[in-house]
């Protein structure tokens, strides 16, 4: 994995993100953006493993559902995006202008 993977997952996923860890996945899944949908499916597993929303009356109410709901719109924005380890899908719904200049007449 290049440094630019690195960087790119590190923006992705947090720079506290073990870089070792990212290597690994890197090495066992070949694609930077499976390496980030993996993390981001574990870190949301872990949220919905535990109570979502734990309320003490008049003391404290600790609530993770937008959590989880910030990291499902994560992982489907991934899919969207182009990692650098990807080549760039061509596109077609692009416009082209194209210059015309006048022919002499007869």
């Amino acid at each position: 994995m290049n440094s630019d993977v690195l960087r790119w997952l590190q923006a992705q996923l947090g720079p506290d993100t073990d870089a070792r860890d990212l290597t690994s996945r890197y090495e066992r899944l070949n694609s930077a953006k499976a390496v980030a949908l993996e993390v981001l499916h574990e870190r949301l597993a872990l949220l919905v493993a535990e109570p979502l929303k734990v309320t003490v009356n008049g003391v404290a109410t600790i609530d993770n559902s937008a959590n989880v709901a910030a990291l499902e719109r994560r992982a489907a924005q991934m899919l969207d995006e182009t990692a650098p380890d990807e080549a760039p899908v061509a596109r077609h719904d692009l416009l082209t202008t194209v210059q015309l200049s006048a022919r002499p007449r007869r």
